[in-house]
């Protein structure tokens, strides 16, 4: 079904860039939604578990990630950072440890909990993800990737 149709709007979009953005807005809405209840049933966030997946694949030679990098790769603040950390330290997916060389920073790293919860989750999200870019072949994929790419190009200052 269109986009105008699934909206229920009765004009048509004042051109096509805008019922493009709409599109990836209301699409952004639907995976949010999904997501919110597809981590729900494992107690995380879709937040919590990116963090987690960052601290499974990202790590460094230290074994984890300073929030600092964190933040540049989850594209938030520090200040998110922080208490996303706090409530993950809290319910024991995380540690927070002093970095050995400078002790102003703190390093970040799963805990044998977390790294089960993430291993327990992972293969499911990945279904996840293969379910819903179904309608989509490899190239189209590697397409619709390359346009928004070209979209993040303008839109970043």
């Amino acid at each position: 079904m269109a986009l105008k149709e699934e909206l229920g709007l009765k004009k048509d979009f004042a051109s096509p860039a805008h019922e493009a953005l709409l599109s990836i807005y209301y699409t952004a809405s639907i995976m949010k939604k999904r997501a919110d209840g597809f981590f729900g049933q494992f107690d995380l966030t879709d937040v919590q578990f990116n963090l987690m997946n960052l601290l499974y694949y990202e790590s460094g030679k230290e074994g984890g990630l300073s929030q600092a990098q964190i933040s540049n790769m989850m594209l938030v603040n520090r200040a998110n950072i922080t208490s996303l950390v706090d409530r993950m330290e809290k319910a024991e997916l995380v540690t927070r440890n002093a970095h050995t060389n400078d002790r102003r920073y703190n390093i970040i790293k799963l805990t044998a909990k977390g790294k089960n919860l993430y291993a327990k989750v992972e293969p499911h999200y990945l279904e996840q993800i293969k379910e819903a870019m179904a309608p989509l072949d490899a190239v189209e994929l590697k397409k619709m990737a390359a346009m928004l790419e070209k979209v993040r190009k303008v839109l970043q200052v």
